[in-house]
């Protein structure tokens, strides 16, 4: 079969120029793209057919922020982060060594086992880091592993964070020497992105700087962890450069929201040419397992920021890729709207991925990444929070899950 015919959808949010809310709606997948959308009345014949059964069906998630290369365990430190103790990034360490001690065929197994996780809940199109090497040998052989998932088409971006912790016991200057150079000498041709945790007890703006100046001198996009843990320069230097999202932005100041704002005054959505601006990525499930104050979705949209949700999946502070929870408590604790959320985890995605020509809505042309919720509407998601509503996930216009 080339082309299947959706049908019975009872609601389809489209997420398009629009923002259409389509019901009793059918879509027509050709190959890996979406063929056709519109009343399920009027839908053409295709090869094959899927009764949606009179469920809601969105685009699928785009998940922009993960760290999937990692083994071991941080349970304890979690359990004595709720009862009490601060989060410090210097955690990262504890996993280094976990993860240094796995084979390739143990690390390559378990990142296949996460991404199969995140297609279980709606996540059609993924990045993830590097980071938990923090050598040159480490990190190299998680870019290497990363960039076969990627040619195999199991991964949809792939991001160097060399720049994620100084290493214990090494000097800041000569660290950053390191991933600024060799390093990313020898990772640079597996991934597609750059990153660095600008932050206190990471990297300060000077080393930062350095970091993502080699990586743009040498053709990587540019991301940046930033504004974290408390105000600092993160944001001002993911706009001064350019970078394509700034993810955290907890601690966002009336600067930062102008700065942010200013790179989106610039980019016409109708235009195919031209990057987009700094997205600020929001991270509600690592900001619950911090007990940091959520981001500040709210304001950033009103300031014209584009934000997207994503679910940060790593050991240490979000040991999720629920898709669907992140947009959940975007709703109840961030004050979206659920328009506002779906648009966040999806099409706010792609933007920060710059994949928004490609994937985060559902238009005629684009990928066929559809998310069939077990539910009749997409106020589900909210309205019944926690509750397993995945019914169905196409990827590519093939059936995943």
């Amino acid at each position: 079969m080339t082309s299947t015919l959706i049908t019975n959808i009872a609601e389809l949010t489209t997420v398009d120029a629009e923002n259409r809310t389509l019901h009793g709606a059918a879509v027509v997948i050709d190959g890996e793209d979406i063929a056709w959308i519109g009343s399920a009345d009027a839908a053409p014949a295709a090869d094959g057919q899927y009764d949606a059964g009179g469920r809601a069906v969105l685009p699928g998630w785009v998940d922009s922020h993960t760290h999937l290369v990692f083994a071991g365990d941080r349970s304890a430190e979690f359990e004595a982060r709720m009862a009490g103790q601060s989060y410090a990034a210097g955690g990262i360490s504890v996993t280094m060594d976990a993860t240094g001690a796995a084979t390739d065929s143990q690390l390559e197994a378990l990142v296949r086992q996460r991404i199969a996780g995140a297609v279980a809940g709606g996540t059609t199109y993924l990045e993830t880091k590097t980071g938990y090497g923090l050598s040159l040998d480490e990190e190299t052989r998680h870019a290497q592993l990363l960039g076969r998932l990627h040619r195999a088409g199991e991964l949809d971006a792939v991001t160097y964070l060399g720049a994620h912790l100084v290493p214990p016991g090494q000097d800041a200057e000569s660290y950053t020497d390191l991933v600024a150079g060799p390093m990313l000498d020898a990772v640079r041709d597996h991934v597609q992105w750059a990153d660095v945790f600008c932050e206190h007890g990471a990297f300060d703006e000077h080393q930062s700087r350095r970091v993502l100046e080699a990586a743009r001198d040498v053709g990587l996009g540019l991301r940046v962890h930033g504004n974290q843990l408390g105000p600092g320069p993160g944001i001002t230097l993911a706009t001064e450069l350019g970078a394509a999202s700034v993810d955290h932005a907890n601690y966002v100041n009336d600067g930062d929201l102008a700065a942010l704002a200013a790179t989106w005054e610039r980019w016409d959505p109708g235009s195919r040419t031209g990057a987009p601006g700094t997205v600020a990525t929001c991270l509600p499930a690592c900001d619950l397992s911090t007990r940091q104050p959520l981001a500040p979705g709210r304001r950033l949209l009103e300031a014209g920021v584009e934000i997207a949700l994503a679910s940060n999946c790593n050991p240490g502070t979000s040991y999720t890729s629920s898709m669907n929870f992140c947009v959940t408590t975007a709703v109840l604790q961030m004050e979206l709207s659920l328009s506002e959320a779906i648009r966040a985890g999806t099409y706010g995605g792609a933007l920060a991925l710059h994949a928004q020509h490609r994937v985060g809505s559902a238009e005629v042309g684009k990928r066929a990444d559809l998310h069939v919720l077990d539910a009749p509407s997409a106020i589900h998601l909210a309205y019944r929070p926690g509750m397993p509503l995945t019914h169905a996930v196409y990827r590519a216009g093939r059936r995943v899950h």
